[in-house]
This record gives C-alpha cells, sequence and structure tokens, in this order.
C-alpha cells in the first residue's frame, strides 16, 4: 500500500471452524502473540501458545525422519499441489479496509469479488463478478499488493523456492484435530524487484502439506516518497477433495507508518484486509496433470466451470 499517495495487503486462513473463529471474535492484540522480523517492521501476528485450539510447541526432534526429510516431503507435496490448484475454479473475495483510529470503524474499503474459471479452450480465465466504487482515501492499492494477494498469501513453498529459503525446524504443534511440523522461513538472499515470505508455517504430519502459515512479506518498500507497505498476515489451509491443502482465508492487520513527505504530515494508518478462497471446484480439460511419473488428476472428478454467478452476489 501507499499513502494515497499509500498502499497495503492482507490475508487469513481456516484449519477449523472453531480456530478460526476465535481468532476472528478476539482483538489482535489479545488473540495474537508477536514474533520478530526484519527491517523494524511491524511485529508479525502468530497464535498464541495458549488459544483454545493450540497446543504448546514441543521443541523436540521429530521421530523417525530428520527435520531435512521433512522439509524435502512437505515442499515435494507443495509442488504436486500447487500444480493441482492450476485445475482448479475458484471464487476470490477480497476486502481492504482503512479504520479510523479514534472510532475503530472503517472509513475506507476496496472490494473484489472475482470468479477463476476456465473458458471452452480450457484456458485459465478470471471474471470480476462484484466490485463497488473504491472508498479508500488515505491509501491506494498498487500493483505490489495485487500481487501479494495472488502470489505471498496464499503461499505455497514448493521444491523449486526451497533454496531461496533457510528453514528451521522449531517443534511440534497440536492445533484443534491436527498435529503438525513448525518451521521458520527466511529468504536466504534479496534479489532486485522480488519480494519473499518471512515467517511460520505449520506442516500437517500425516499428509506433508502447509495448514497454516503466518508472517509477513519482505523487504518492505520505506524509502521516502516510494513507501509501499504491507501488514503481517496469517493464512489458512483447508482439505479440498480431501486430499489438497488449499488456502482458504486470509487476514492481515497492522499499523502501517508513513513518513511525511514534502506537503505532508506523516501518517499512521491502521489497515484490516481479508481474502478469501471459496467454491473450489476441478476443471477436467483434455490433459492430465501428471507429476513425478504420477497422474494426479482426479479421475472420478467430472465437474465442469461454475455457471455464471448472480448479478449482485454478496462478499
Amino acid at each position: 500500500m501507499k499513502p494515497s499517495r499509500v498502499s497495503a495487503s492482507a490475508t487469513l486462513r481456516l484449519v477449523s471452524a472453531s480456530v478460526l473463529s476465535l481468532l476472528l471474535s478476539a482483538p489482535p492484540t489479545v488473540a495474537i502473540a508477536a514474533v520478530a522480523n526484519p527491517d523494524g517492521a511491524a511485529p508479525v501476528s502468530a497464535p498464541p501458545q495458549d488459544a483454545a485450539g493450540f497446543g504448546p510447541l514441543n521443541p523436540a526432534p521429530p521421530a523417525n525422519m530428520t527435520p531435512q526429510q521433512i522439509i524435502d516431503k512437505f515442499a515435494a507435496r507443495e509442488t504436486l499441489f500447487s500444480l493441482a490448484r492450476q485445475n482448479y475454479t475458484f471464487r476470490q473475495t477480497v476486502r481492504v479496509d482503512t479504520l479510523a483510529e479514534d472510532t475503530n470503524r472503517v472509513d475506507g474499503e476496496y472490494q473484489q469479488v472475482t470468479d477463476i474459471t476456465f473458458d471452452k479452450d480450457g484456458k485459465r480465465a478470471e471474471h470480476v463478478v462484484f466490485a463497488p466504487q473504491n472508498t479508500l482515501d488515505r491509501v491506494q492499492m498498487t500493483p505490489a499488493d495485487f500481487d501479494e494477494i495472488e502470489h505471498r498469501l496464499p503461499f505455497i513453498l514448493t521444491t523449486e523456492d526451497l533454496p531461496k529459503y533457510d528453514i528451521t525446524y522449531l517443534g511440534r504443534q497440536h492445533i484443534d484435530e491436527l498435529d503438525t511440523y513448525v518451521f521458520s522461513a527466511a529468504p536466504k538472499t534479496f534479489e532486485k524487484g522480488k519480494r519473499y515470505f518471512q515467517g511460520k508455517v505449520w506442516v500437517d504430519q500425516q499428509d506433508f502439506q502447509i495448514v497454516l502459515v503466518n508472517g509477513i512479506t519482505v523487504p518492505q518498500d520505506k524509502r521516502k516518497g516510494h513507501e509501499d507497505l504491507s501488514p503481517p498476515f496469517t493464512t489458512y489451509y483447508e482439505q479440498i477433495d480431501g486430499k489438497y491443502w488449499f488456502p482458504t482465508y486470509t487476514k492481515a492487520e497492522g499499523n502501517l507508518h508513513f513518513v511525511a513527505q514534502e506537503g505532508a504530515l506523516s501518517q499512521d494508518v491502521h489497515m484490516r484486509n481479508i481474502v478469501k478462497y471459496t467454491d473450489y471446484k476441478q476443471y477436467h480439460a483434455t490433459a492430465r496433470i501428471i507429476y513425478n511419473g504420477e497422474d494426479i488428476t482426479d479421475k472420478k472428478d467430472t465437474t465442469q466451470p461454475p455457471a455464471n454467478p448472480p448479478a449482485n452476489p454478496k462478499p
């Protein structure tokens, strides 16, 4: 986000209804603990150790496998299911709010509902089905924000991405009905013009897939007059078709500080951004999805792209 001249981005996601309702019902300062992150940015939000649904973090090493073996295995699974997600239709609902400091009420909002579908030739397509007037006044959406919504909020750590990150095993943690391995992830180096994820990932011990991420996009652009900031985010994933853990809900919230520019005062902007990914349906083209010799296309699924949505869908 840039000051408005400003910009922001956000995201959150779902392991189970009980954990999600807990995080949504409590204020961030109560339901979220702070985790250190670089460049003096705002603390990364993270589920507290004593929150309902979250067990204590056990730093004991994993049984029967080394941390590196787990990393290699879940990266391979993430690669496979990244390919699978490209063959699903779904609805993406984005809501970006600024909140007034004195009342904590929304004083500006951007909304957009988009259906990700396939055309008659099997090419992926985006159809905006709901886009009310943008009332953001203190900040403005930037290309970096839209790129973040598409690529970093629904974070996937594939085998190809592994060399870019330092991955550290933190321990085991029970989240609601899931037993997970917890890792920290941080970029090894920064390539000019590229942005990365930094934070924590929770990996299901049975499926070896990411089920929860919590972090922030780095680096944040803090150059005076060119600031492009985004708040920390949490993304939850749900199991789709009994085997794919896809992102379904992201929430980002925080105070973004913009340094005074010529003729203007510095400002702090409270951002709250939510992205939902719903109605996943596999689309069958004539081609099949092959990964490492394995056909990962669901042979039983004959779902076609969804019919045209109602004229005025509710986000």
